[in-house]
């Protein structure tokens, strides 16, 4: 078969050793860039610079890497991605969870607690683990939990026999046509499901109301609130209608954003029959993920947490809003076309926010829009800083000068980080670096 590996990054690799595996595959790597992201294998053929997704006739299979919009690539052939090759191949159960913040949290908890019910669990998707590279270990009793983002689900052809939906609001605005576009990737969760599949959605949200409904689960379920086998919060606890779970004293995580991802989870644990008693440990062995309001350490009484992870205005409004201290927050990087006055306006509206740091790419044009909602009136007891140092430390060590006891100050930029530094890790892991050497 001939194939093209279109994209030649962290994916592109591992698309390229799984393809490669066979010997009666043609391999050809494709890359727009002259110089991919990855060295390329010796020997193999090549289709490099600017325009060459569009050059793919005579191919196939073209296996495009994640963020590859299927609109870029003209081709006869069929154009084809790691995710849709796991989906048919995969000969075990697959839970899979999408929406715009807190994937990566639902799907590391759903893990644990069916880790701590004793099944095998294989942890993949966009969290960071290529779910091909695993594909030939996996048996047919073990479950898969894994996190898709739009782009692994832009031309999905099979949907998880369990699909999660949470939240979904305006993210990769920069990469998809448009909030339709977005919207649709995010469906192909759904799209294919059939009798005997379940669907656990986002309680408010219409978006993942109507996503929820996109296929033909046998079972919708609704979380956080009260309601069939819904998990929700009351008095201290996590129940459902019947029962109390167990307390919610046991979850290690900070915010209410977290007990609601946390109801999704234990609502598919529920839904595979998991035991009250296997919930309550795994969700007391759970510690969190890194970059997600991960407390750092405490200087002079001034706590220090890294939300590098949120690039996103709808994760930096749930990371703040778990915190009634005095708050300096870090927030800025590049522009993914979010809404930044709303953005604006509900940070100003937050009285415990003393001062927003605004750092990277979008600062100066942020702090306008800031300026003009204090102008209105709000927030202006907020001191807004402008900050031009290029460095995480000159960061750090500014916010560390303006800080005084009681305060917390959070890292949680609201934006994507490629202005100054690789990605949100590089991002956070300076974050962590820098604190812990005060």
């Amino acid at each position: 078969m001939k194939i093209a590996i279109a994209g030649y990054g962290i994916e592109g690799e591992e698309n390229y050793a799984y393809w490669s595996a066979d010997p009666a595959n043609d391999i050809t790597i494709v890359d727009e860039k002259e110089v991919p992201a990855k060295p390329l294998p010796a020997g193999v053929a090549t289709l490099l610079g600017p325009g060459v997704f569009e050059q793919l006739n005579g191919f196939d299979l073209v296996i495009r890497t994640a963020s590859l919009p299927p609109r870029n690539i003209k081709t006869d052939g069929k154009v084809w991605s790691a995710t849709n090759e796991f989906f048919a191949k995969c000969p075990a159960t697959i839970i899979g969870i999408t929406g715009t913040k807190g994937k990566g949290t639902t799907s590391s908890i759903i893990a644990a607690l069916f880790e701590a019910a004793g099944r095998k669990v294989w942890l993949v998707g966009n969290i960071g683990i290529a779910a091909i590279s695993i594909l030939d270990r996996i048996q047919p009793d073990d479950v898969v939990v894994f996190e898709m983002s739009s782009f692994q689900l832009w031309d999905i052809e099979k949907s998880p026999h369990t699909a999660v939906v949470l939240l979904i609001e305006p993210d990769h605005l920069n990469v998809h046509a448009d909030m339709d576009d977005y919207v649709r990737a995010k469906a192909g969760i759904t799209r294919y499901q059939q009798a005997g599949d379940i669907c656990v959605y986002h309680p408010t949200n219409p978006i993942s109301e109507r996503i929820a409904h996109e296929g033909n689960a046998t079972v919708r379920q609704k979380y956080a609130v009260a309601g069939g086998q819904s998990v929700y919060v009351a008095d201290g606890a996590f129940r459902t209608d019947e029962r109390i779970i167990c307390s919610t004293d046991v979850l290690h995580l900070r915010g209410d954003h977290n007990k609601e991802n946390t109801c999704a989870a234990i609502t598919v644990a529920l839904q595979h029959g998991l035991s009250d008693e296997a919930i309550e440990n795994g969700l007391r062995e759970f510690e969190g993920l890194p970059h997600r309001l991960e407390y750092v350490k405490t200087v002079n009484d001034v706590a220090y947490y890294n939300d590098s992870y949120s690039s996103a205005p709808p994760a930096t409004v749930a990371a703040i809003k778990a915190f009634t201290t005095p708050e300096i927050v870090i927030v800025g990087g590049v522009d993914k076309g979010f809404d930044l006055q709303g953005f604006a306006d509900v940070l100003l509206a937050r009285q415990n926010i003393k001062e927003i740091i605004l750092i990277g790419e979008v600062r100066h044009k942020f702090a306008d829009l800031l300026a003009t909602g204090q102008s209105a009136g709000q927030g202006t007891a907020t001191k807004l800083t402008v900050f031009d140092g290029t460095t995480m430390g000159e960061i750090v060590s500014y916010a560390q000068s303006t800080a005084v006891a009681g305060d917390t100050v959070i890292l949680s930029p609201g934006c994507s980080s490629f202005d100054m530094f690789k990605d949100f890790s590089d991002r956070g892991n300076q974050f962590r670096a820098e604190v812990l050497s005060l």
